[in-house]
């Protein structure tokens, strides 16, 4: 496992990190037991940043992560969000009071009395524009609650807004091969800044690993079924956006730029390494096998310029029309 810095935190993390959205819920059925062991699993590949959110299965994913560091003897680094638990979720919610009743669950969930790295989850595009909610999230900081915060947004433009506050230090954004956008403006402005980049969604909600197809059939309480069209949250966050036909072709088409050994999920993951402004990948997996196969992507020769060059191609062909300028 290779490890970059996490902006002006301080910390070195690993390159592939561990996504831990599945193990909570909204990815069909799901076992403690085996969401336990993949965690662990990623540990001794060399994981050592984990990132989760209250909402995961409304704290089920948080006190996972809490049992399996308690478990473990090596450092481990745990993100998690705030903000998606509000009804109705408005920029109205994402004041100092509410945030602060969220910091305690979290505390309580994982079992520490200062949160690592707190994240305001996808919030209204209005709250980037309310100093006050960073205001309050300097406060949990002075008050020993959390010991930094980040964003994670739903577009470049929000990531932009976001890292004009000075102690933003790290914004997750979906960041992969049907998502391009976030490395022409963002990340330059967020590696001069110094902040972490997080590339969540890193496999299109599973599309990039290659192994769905038309006939692939996802439970009820997946996202992957119920939220084609936005249903539930913002379409961007189920298959990147992308109409399922239109990333399956363009999967195929990707799949013959493998070069000989890697895994389609492996060659996605190693994509995204390319860029030198992102601190980590934070693929999920519910079992162990996924997370070894992930991890093992940071170990990998660099994509050559013909492969980087191709993908850029069927982006352009395909994927560009769909999604660009949306997020």
């Amino acid at each position: 496992m290779n490890y970059r810095a996490l902006g002006r935190t301080g910390w070195t993390v690993s390159e592939i990190s561990f996504g831990a959205w599945a193990i909570g819920g909204g990815w069909g059925s799901v076992d403690d037991r085996e969401s336990k062991a993949a965690l662990h699993a990623a540990i001794d590949c060399g994981v050592n940043f984990i990132d989760t959110a209250d909402v995961y299965g409304m704290g089920r994913s948080e006190r996972l992560v809490a049992e399996v560091r308690r478990e473990r003897k090596e450092e481990i680094v745990v993100a998690t969000k705030a903000g998606r638990r509000l009804s109705p979720h408005t920029a109205d919610g994402y004041n100092a009071r509410n945030l602060t009743a969220f910091v305690e669950d979290s505390l309580r969930n994982l079992s520490t009395e200062c949160l690592d790295l707190l994240q305001l989850h996808c919030p209204p595009t209005e709250v980037y524009y309310r100093p006050e909610v960073f205001g309050a999230l300097d406060d949990l900081v002075a008050g020993g609650k959390i010991r930094y915060y980040g964003v994670s947004v739903a577009t470049v433009e929000e990531a932009l807004k976001a890292i004009e506050f000075p102690n933003v230090q790290t914004v997750q954004i979906i960041f992969n091969c049907f998502r391009l956008r976030p490395a022409l403006l963002f990340f330059p402005e967020a590696r001069r800044r110094r902040v972490g980049i997080l590339a969540r969604v890193p496999l299109a909600s599973g599309m990039l690993a290659g192994k769905l197809s038309r006939e692939s059939r996802f439970e009820h309480d997946d996202h992957r079924n119920f939220n084609r069209q936005g249903e539930a949250f913002d379409v961007g966050e189920t298959f990147s956006g992308v109409d399922y036909d239109t990333a399956l072709a363009a999967v195929e088409e990707i799949r013959q730029l493998l070069p000989p050994g890697l895994s389609m999920a492996q060659f996605a993951l190693r994509w995204i390494l390319m860029f030198d402004a992102v601190t980590c990948a934070i693929p999920g997996g519910k079992r162990p096998d996924q997370v070894r196969e992930n991890c093992a992507a940071s170990g990998l020769a660099p994509l050559a310029d013909e492969a980087m060059g191709a993908l850029a191609r069927i982006y352009e062909a395909k994927i560009r029309p769909l999604v660009h300028q949306r997020w």
